[in-house]
């Protein structure tokens, strides 16, 4: 890594920052006078920091002002490894008066979470946990804290902490300072997991399953189903330790979403996202997995610990409801090969011999048909629809009526999620899917079938070509895009149908494409036909992830979208934990929402500044840029 900048500044590029001319800026503030003073009396949304009505009649101001820009002079962050990241836009009056200034004046200012929560995952939090059944490891589920448990400051990063390496030298290595966890070397050593060198970590590509690293493996897995002709693209790790499957099939073209409880194996997913590969905490328990039916091209679990035969084989029923028709489902570990390994498992040859067979026969009842076993490794298919199935089988019955797609605090239940309905026995359900890269761009099934509400054919091809104008634009004035290796892990909190994430397919980067829950759900089916991965969320809540996770985040309306549900600080304070040191926000928004989301966010420790739409200073709505300056629990402490 290099050695760090004396400032930690986002850089905008000179085409963004030209001044207006000045005749325009005084007709236009000749034309908006009045409605400033109409501004005055309208206020909604979230009421910003101050409580003044000054901010509400300066945002009417600046929706009709154009942008203009200088260069602040930088202050300095210590030990910062990026380069300067300059952006110092503000939006003035004719004559030139920065307008946001005078909200910022009131800003609260944030203090320090204590060093103790600087691996705070607020719904997943090991203390609170306690409260709950042990049973089916409920307790290991969600279980976000009551509005007087939330934690009102920003959680730190321990002290020593690096930016990580850059993709792809990071799915091999990480700081240990970054994640100061030694209790995997220890547990896992030998299998091969990973180890200390020194102040790094080295994750040699090995798993419990996996002795010859997870390369071999997956070539194994490709010898039974086809990895490389670009018709499997989405997977699913249950139980995914270091998500070492899920780093190496990325070179395969393969995108694989890893999740794993917050349990003993202290840090798994935490040190999953530090290599750059997607994952997050989540634990098949009671409720559903948090993705929509039809979802993933492939699921997996190598030695994973999750009781398949058990509850009537709910959790098979589970990736049942996500798998694609005709997905596959790869089981390593115990009880495949329990012959070879039923010592070294310290199980009875009876035991592991009756745990396989009563899976085999839940795979029976949801029509799989198992494809092969061949040494460590089975693989079943699911049908590629169910119209033979109804009329074989009776249990599990199918479900009814509930919504297949439905998956926020929803439980499980011991039925199988139909699949749509074909005209003949060799239709795939529901619309077969081209391949990758094919399927990224092509209108899904979904919608070509008119099973999205309010959304057409001509609409998804246009929010195609409007995300990759933004795009565009996006880099045209943020010039850390053009640095091979800043921007890894993204985060979209308001995906849609997926556009910001497929504008970006050609960069060495990933986004976890979040739909919040109180929009359409349905859409993210879409971006998982597209061959694209995410998860629902209610941002009114904390993020089944650990801090420090993401590089950049796109947040596109989602501070209008929650004016009326939740508290933006709650919001923002989420966004602080979730975000890496000297990562960069993108806030889409209305302007006036914008002012006070900036007013709120200069008390983080951000620096941020609002620039024009990408279609020029007269859209009301505009960007809020921002990064999170570099500090650490230690340099609080020494304050």
């Amino acid at each position: 890594m290099g050695v760090r900048s004396a400032a930690t500044k986002l850089h905008i590029s000179p085409a963004a920052a030209r001044r207006p001319s000045f005749l325009p800026i005084v007709t236009i503030a000749f034309l908006c006078s009045a409605s400033y003073f109409v501004g005055v009396w309208h206020h909604g949304g979230f009421s910003s920091p101050s409580g003044s009505p000054s901010s509400v009649s300066i945002a009417t101001a600046v929706s009709c002002i154009g942008t203009t820009h200088s260069t602040a002079r930088p202050r300095p962050r210590p030990r910062t490894t990026q380069p300067s990241l300059d952006f110092s836009a503000h939006h003035a009056t004719a004559g030139g008066a920065v307008l946001i200034s005078s909200a910022a004046a009131a800003t609260r200012r944030y203090r320090a979470c204590p060093a103790k929560y600087s691996e705070y995952t607020p719904c997943e939090d090991v203390a609170r946990s306690l409260r709950y059944p042990r049973d089916r490891l409920v307790y290991r589920e969600r279980h976000c804290p009551a509005e007087r448990e939330r934690l009102r400051c920003l959680v730190p990063a321990p002290a020593g902490y690096r930016n990580p390496f850059p993709w792809p030298a990071s799915r091999d290595i990480a700081w240990f300072a970054n994640v100061p966890h030694k209790e995997l070397t220890v547990e896992k050593a030998v299998q091969n997991w990973i180890r200390v060198d020194g102040d790094k970590f080295r994750f040699p590509g090995g798993g419990t399953m996996f002795p010859h690293g997870a390369d071999a493996y997956i070539d194994d897995i490709g010898k039974l189903i086809p990895l490389h002709d670009g018709s499997i693209r989405t997977a699913l790790d249950t139980g995914c330790g270091v998500a070492s499957w899920g780093a190496y099939l990325l070179s395969r073209d393969i995108l694989a979403m890893s999740f794993a409880p917050r349990d003993s194996h202290e840090a798994q997913v935490q040190f999953a996202l530090e290599r750059g590969v997607p994952a997050m905490i989540g634990v098949l328990s009671s409720n559903r997995l948090t993705y929509p039916a039809r979802a993933f091209d492939m699921a997996h679990c190598s030695r994973c610990l999750i009781p398949w035969h058990l509850y009537d084989g709910l959790y098979l029923i589970e990736v049942d409801r996500v798998l694609r028709p005709g997905g596959y489902w790869i089981l390593s570990g115990p009880p495949i090969n329990w012959k070879k390994y039923w010592k070294g498992w310290e199980r009875t040859k009876e035991d592991l011999n009756a745990e396989q067979q009563a899976i085999e026969a839940v795979a029976r009842s949801l029509c799989w048909k198992k494809i092969k076993e061949a040494g460590d490794v089975a693989v079943w298919q699911k049908p590629a629809n169910h119209a033979g199935c109804k009329a074989s089988r009776k249990s599990p019955p199918f479900c009814s009526r509930k919504n297949p797609d439905a998956t926020w605090y929803d439980k499980m239940e011991a039925c199988v999620t139909p699949l749509p309905e074909v005209s003949d026995a060799g239709e795939v359900a529901g619309g077969a899917l081209k391949k990758w890269p094919q399927r990224l761009t092509v209108v899904p099934p979904r919608i070509s079938r008119g099973t999205i509400k309010g959304v057409t054919a001509k609409a998804f091809v246009q929010d195609t070509g409007l995300w990759r104008k933004r795009v565009r634009h996006y880099k045209a004035v943020i010039n850390q895009f053009e640095q091979k290796g800043r921007y890894r892990n993204v985060l979209d909190m308001n995906a849609g149908l997926g556009g910001f994430a497929a504008a970006l397919a050609n960069d060495p980067l990933w986004v976890m494409n979040m739909v919040p829950t109180v929009t359409n759900s349905t859409m993210l089916g879409v971006v998982y036909e597209r061959g694209l991965i995410g998860s629902y969320q209610d941002w009114c809540e904390g993020m089944s992830t650990y801090p420090r996770t993401y590089d950049l985040i796109h947040a596109d309306k989602v501070f209008t979208l929650y004016k009326n549900r939740c508290e933006m600080e709650s919001i923002l304070l989420e966004m602080d934990r979730i975000l890496r040191p000297e990562g960069t926000v993108i806030i889409r928004d209305d302007v006036d929402m914008l002012v006070k989301v900036k007013s709120a966010a200069d008390g983080m420790r951000w620096d941020s500044q609002i620039v024009d739409h990408e279609d020029g200073p007269l859209v009301r709505e505009k960007l809020l840029l921002v990064v999170k300056t570099y500090w650490t629990t230690k340099e609080k402490d020494q304050q």
